[in-house]
């Protein structure tokens, strides 16, 4: 029932990022009747209003709806390749769009290293802190 409504999609405050290689730009997106916008749908809409040929290279984030709904506001990111992508995004994000794999460890190893690298300062510091 939801699917039916209609939403626009307007971007601002768009800017060409050479040295990140990609496209930054504020989205304002419009869903009268609907409590929200899945990001998959704004990538197809950004993705034909903006010619990219694979959807995957643009990364949406920080959306929050206005109080009283009907409008959300959010960041968005098209990098010219998804190989720009991987390279320049946080693993986190690139976990959320389905570009990387989440490193998962115990929470105890994690505490046992942290207080590892409490005792050591300098190279072996780093060196026990790489290591994963």
């Amino acid at each position: 029932m939801g699917e039916t409504k209609t939403c626009t999609v307007r971007t601002r405050k768009f800017m060409t990022n050479r040295l990140l290689q990609r496209r930054q730009f504020v989205v304002d997106v419009l869903h009268p009747g609907r409590p929200n916008v899945s990001k998959s749908e704004l990538q197809e809409k950004l993705g034909k209003m903006y010619n990219v040929s694979d959807t995957k290279a643009i990364i949406l984030f920080g959306f929050r709806t206005q109080f009283g709904g009907g409008r959300s506001t959010g960041f968005g990111l098209i990098y010219d390749s998804v190989e720009a992508a991987k390279k320049f995004e946080p693993t986190y994000r690139l976990v959320r769009f389905g570009l990387a794999e989440k490193v998962t460890t115990s929470r105890k190893q994690i505490k046992e290293r942290k207080n590892r690298a409490k005792k050591l300062r300098g190279k072996k510091k780093a060196a026990v802190t790489s290591k994963k």
